[in-house]
């Protein structure tokens, strides 16, 4: 399903929109007046269903697909939004978690993580930034791991993971640094352990999220809600004087 987009207040792309956290922000930025771009790699019926539901909600959607890991499609994205004219917010979520050991990641296993998650972010934001500068007040939030910070998980390893939500966090600075004399803010998210969806990938198993959950302060895990509510905030006029953060979301994990 394509909902066609007309002219209106806000235009927002979100990646890795399908399920999880990014599902739950466009539920929540639905609304008249904003149209949401949701991105997918493969999960077009995940896609189509968020899509229906904003558009219920009263807002715009059109979804669009391909893989972030391919150099061309961030270009590809950031064109579909700049053909309505403007991009407002991005919202770089597309991501995937992997737990090989590093005695047993090869090259091409740390290459997908990086090209998937910090490169893909470069691509998207450079070619985003001509519309990010004209737009009133534009928006970029990375979605990071705690797996960047935390290192003692029990016998869970990330490395590839971790060293891909670090250079997306880093790559995110650089980039508050360089927006941030156009008004536009960039920050990144970091959650702790999230709850899946049912049937959704996970990168650990049962007897790991029972482990991990009781290593979180709050005795629980994360909701995907939970995650998007803090991030409509930082796409939100209320948030214009924060930029350049990185804001753990993780139950008290990172105490």
């Amino acid at each position: 399903m394509n909902t066609e987009i007309e002219a209106q207040n806000r235009n927002i792309l979100i990646t890795g929109a399908a399920s999880g956290i990014g599902a739950a922000l466009c539920l929540r930025l639905a609304r008249p007046g904003t149209s949401l771009f949701i991105h997918t790699r493969a999960n077009r019926a995940g896609a189509e269903a968020v899509a229906e539901a904003v558009v219920a909600a009263g807002g715009r959607s059109q979804i669009l697909l391909g893989d972030l890991a391919d150099a061309p499609v961030a270009d590809q994205l950031i064109a579909a939004v700049a053909a309505h004219g403007r991009l407002d917010g991005l919202v770089a979520n597309a991501g995937f978690a992997d737990k090989t050991p590093l005695a047993d990641l090869d090259d091409a296993g740390l290459a997908r993580s990086l090209a998937a998650m910090p490169a893909a972010f470069h691509r998207l934001c450079r070619a985003a930034m001509p519309l990010l500068q004209a737009a009133p007040a534009g928006r970029v939030i990375a979605v990071s791991s705690f797996v960047a910070h935390r290192f003692q998980l029990d016998g869970v390893s990330m490395p590839a993971s971790a060293a891909a939500k670090a250079g997306l966090e880093a790559l995110a600075r650089a980039l508050a640094v360089d927006l941030a004399p156009h008004g536009v803010t960039v920050n990144c998210v970091a959650p702790g352990y999230i709850q899946k969806q049912p049937g959704a990938h996970a990168a650990l198993d049962a007897e790991n999220w029972r482990r991990a959950s009781a290593r979180i302060p709050l005795g629980r895990l994360g909701q995907p809600d939970e995650i998007a509510a803090l991030i409509e905030f930082l796409l939100s006029p209320g948030a214009a004087y924060i930029t350049g953060q990185i804001i753990h979301a993780d139950g008290g994990m990172s105490l």
